[in-house]
């Protein structure tokens, strides 16, 4: 079955860390840029970041400086490192790809994880 899956989210405090994971299976990630993205209780889904398949990166205003996207294709995974979590950051995370390069947007994906909980406490 192709698809994308993530993992690594949960309850985090306020100035912490986390890093999420994207695993593609049946097909190989290193030809398509993956994204994330994020959407917060009554709000809409935004993209967060997204890297490219020749590793170009590019990222929301919100999220830089503090969100680092990265792959490792020998892993078929790709990741993102999360520092200084704000309470702001509080959403479901989601895994898109397609082929190619970034930016993604919601209407042109291949592939969507199921999502995973990211929740910042104060």
């Amino acid at each position: 079955q192709l698809q994308v899956a993530e993992s690594g989210g949960g309850l985090v405090q306020v100035g912490g860390s986390l890093r999420l994971s994207c695993v593609a299976s049946g097909f190989s990630l290193d030809t398509y840029a993956v994204g994330w993205f994020r959407q917060a209780p009554g709000k809409e889904r935004e993209g967060v970041s997204c890297i490219s398949s020749g590793s170009s990166l590019l990222s929301t205003v919100s999220v830089k400086g503090r969100f680092t996207i990265s792959r490792d294709n020998a892993k078929n995974t790709v990741y993102l490192r999360m520092n200084s979590l704000k309470p702001e950051d509080t959403a479901v995370y989601y895994c898109a790809a397609r082929p190619g390069t970034c930016p993604l947007y919601s209407s042109n994906i291949t592939y969507w994880g199921k999502g995973t909980l990211v929740t910042v406490a104060s």
